[in-house]
């Protein structure tokens, strides 16, 4: 087969998908559902030979009569031509290439007392005849003498002792010892040498935190000499390509060398971040000795090449909770290969590290006070607690709020537009785009936005239908239903109107409920109710982009006094890089892992029926948000 433009031609056997011919002629197509035949993103054009298509379900009756095919979902049963539109290309929605300001560590953090990582520079004397002392032991004897550390135990791994004998003599017996003093899996154990090193290199030392996020990665880069992050990076983690959520890449890593593949795709993009912080900071990646990283249970499962199935399957078991650390080397990682990786805890299949991590850093294991933790994103995870006691859940969200499996939703990109308004009277729109540009679509945000505002104007009613009696243009009949027209397409970038209809409200419906079911069956199985709670705390990257009054009008965040919400950003690389300065904040992480009570809302009865329940705008319920009664009524009275 031929792949066009470019003239890549394979041979590949019958019945061979053309998504699977792609990627050996290394030809690059997202597959954001894992290659479910969900997203429709995968679209290519069929232009010369025969195929065999096995579903065309987001493909319009124009697309296949112009011969548009799901890669993921049509084999190959003749010699064909393909042709393989622009993919849709990852953009930062803010530059991540110039310096940012030093993060200070926010506790008092002494370097050698807190940091298990520690450089000693150690004049040795030479052997003589007099003295035939091997090397290492007369390393230990000097590094016990000079510095008073008990070595007798070190560790020494065969890489490291390998060099041992040449920077020894190379640096005329003067080196710097790097040494781990403990982990928390052997908090009282003996050293490990990770690194030898020539002449006095005491003056700095540096360590890397990471959240592996579904959609996004980040890296800070941690001077442990001070606890200051002199610098971040970040980039939409390359798995994107192969599954928008964690389900769909679970899928694909079920699929011949799926894991493998996934595993490469986010070392991979680590790498690139690392290699743009030492690049930028005049450092050598083998400079860097330690890295700890947080994510949700599958990220750290694909990270360390862990099968993922047992995760989506009843009765939804990881393979570990508390991965053992690793050594750089094992998984890929270009920092020292000796580095310790250190994975943080997390306490289920949907509330992992990332979980643990935010709550540590967000203090509400420590307050006295009821607080709520809600990180929303494709899953919705949510702890209820204080200082005595934690109990945590998932809910699957979906990927609506990421823009997905929304015919015009894209990711909060250069293009999107994050927030949208609706004249009462004429039902005109205005909106806010990322870039101040020509809109391409809508990110999360402004779905949100644009829910809200149809809802309060009357467009939509408390079940999402469209009201097409009204006397506006925007309103119609659209190829999969009633749709209202956000965008005209002599607005718009793509030339083409961008509109919501039916099928995307639903959608939207379902992943808001979602959200507002679990943090009720959480409150409801500690007997409390949501206005007892003092205070909302909202944690990750989409939820420093959320309103909270559009976010209350749609029922996806409860209606309470707007004092009590707080947005903390990403708290899961907070906790990672508290949790690689400090064996005391380390060992936080832990203990919120152990205290935490995991409720699996699949096996809760009460979790379908208040779902359905916040399947409405706002809510069933809607005496449950007083606010919106109130501006209903205003809407009504003007």
């Amino acid at each position: 087969m031929t792949f066009e433009p470019g003239g890549e031609t394979i041979e590949v056997p019958d019945g061979t998908l053309i998504s699977q011919a792609a990627e050996e002629a290394g030809i690059e197509l997202n597959l954001p559902c894992g290659g479910q035949g969900r997203c429709g993103r995968c679209a290519v054009v069929v232009e010369q030979g025969q195929v065999l298509r096995r579903s065309t379900s987001r493909l319009s009756p124009e697309a296949l009569e112009e011969g548009y095919a799901l890669a993921c979902q049509t084999v190959i049963e003749s010699d064909v031509i393909v042709t393989v539109p622009p993919q849709e290309k990852i953009e930062r929605r803010l530059p991540t290439a110039q310096r940012v300001a030093k993060i200070t560590v926010p506790f008092a953090y002494d370097w050698s007392r807190d940091q298990p990582i520690q450089k000693y520079f150690v004049a040795i004397k030479p052997p003589s005849l007099d003295d035939n002392t091997d090397d290492v032991a007369r390393l230990k004897r000097d590094l016990q003498g000079q510095h008073g550390i008990d070595v007798q135990h070190l560790i020494m791994d065969l890489p490291v002792l390998r060099k041992v004998a040449g920077v020894l003599r190379d640096s005329e017996w003067r080196v710097t010892a790097v040494l781990e003093m403990d982990t928390w899996l052997s908090p009282d154990g003996p050293p490990r040498l990770v690194d030898l090193l020539p002449g006095d290199m005491t003056s700095s030392c540096w360590g890397v935190a990471v959240d592996i996020g579904t959609t996004s990665n980040v890296v800070y880069l941690v001077d442990l000499l001070t606890g200051e992050v002199v610098d971040t990076a970040s980039d939409y983690n390359g798995q994107i390509a192969r599954g928008e959520d964690v389900i769909s890449r679970i899928i694909y890593a079920t699929k011949n060398d799926g894991l493998h593949e996934l595993q490469d795709l986010v070392v991979g993009t680590i790498n690139r971040l690392l290699a743009r912080l030492a690049e930028r900071n005049n450092l050598a990646s083998t400079d860097i000795y330690k890295m700890t990283v947080a994510g949700n249970s599958t990220m750290i499962h694909l990270f360390l090449g862990l099968p993922p199935e047992s995760i989506r399957l009843e009765p939804y078991i990881t393979t570990t909770n508390q991965p053992p650390p690793a050594k750089a080397e094992q998984l890929g990682l270009d920092i020292n290969p000796q580095a310790t990786v250190d994975c943080l805890p997390g306490v289920g299949s949907y509330v992992g590290a990332d979980i643990t991590s935010g709550v540590s850093s967000s203090g509400i294991c420590v307050a006295k006070e009821l607080s709520l933790f809600i990180d929303i994103g494709t899953n919705g995870e949510i702890v209820l607690g204080d200082c005595d006691w934690l109990i945590a859940c998932a809910c699957s969200a979906g990927p609506a709020f990421e823009g997905a499996g929304v015919r015009d939703g894209m990711r909060a990109t250069a293009g999107a537009m994050e927030e949208v308004w609706i004249d009462q009277g004429t039902l005109e729109t205005s909106y806010r785009v990322i870039g101040d540009e020509q809109p391409r679509g809508i990110c999360g945000s402004g779905l949100i936005s644009l829910l809200a505002e149809m809802f309060i104007t009357g467009v939509v009613d408390k079940a999402g239908n469209l009201n097409l009696g009204l006397d506006t243009p925007r309103l119609r009949a659209g190829d999969h239903g009633p749709e209202y027209v956000v965008a005209w397409s002599q607005e718009a970038a793509t030339g083409r109107d961008i509109v919501i209809n039916k099928v995307d409200i639903d959608s939207l419906l379902r992943a808001k409920a979602a959200v507002y079911a679990g943090f009720s069956v959480l409150a409801r199985n500690v007997g409390l109710d949501l206005d007892s709670v003092a205070r909302v705390l909202i944690a990750g990257a989409f939820g420093q982009y959320l309103d909270v009054e559009t976010a209350v009008q749609i029922g996806l965040l409860p209606d309470l006094p707007r004092d009590k919400f707080r947005f903390l950003g990403n708290t899961s690389i907070l906790g990672a890089y508290w949790g690689l300065l400090s064996r005391e904040r380390r060992q936080q992480v832990n203990e919120v892992a152990q205290r935490m009570t995991y409720l699996e809302l699949s096996a809760d009865n009460s979790f379908h029926d208040e779902w359905v329940s916040a399947l409405f705008l706002p809510h069933t319920h809607i005496t449950d948000f007083p606010s919106v009664m109130e501006l209903l009524k205003n809407r009504a009275d003007s």
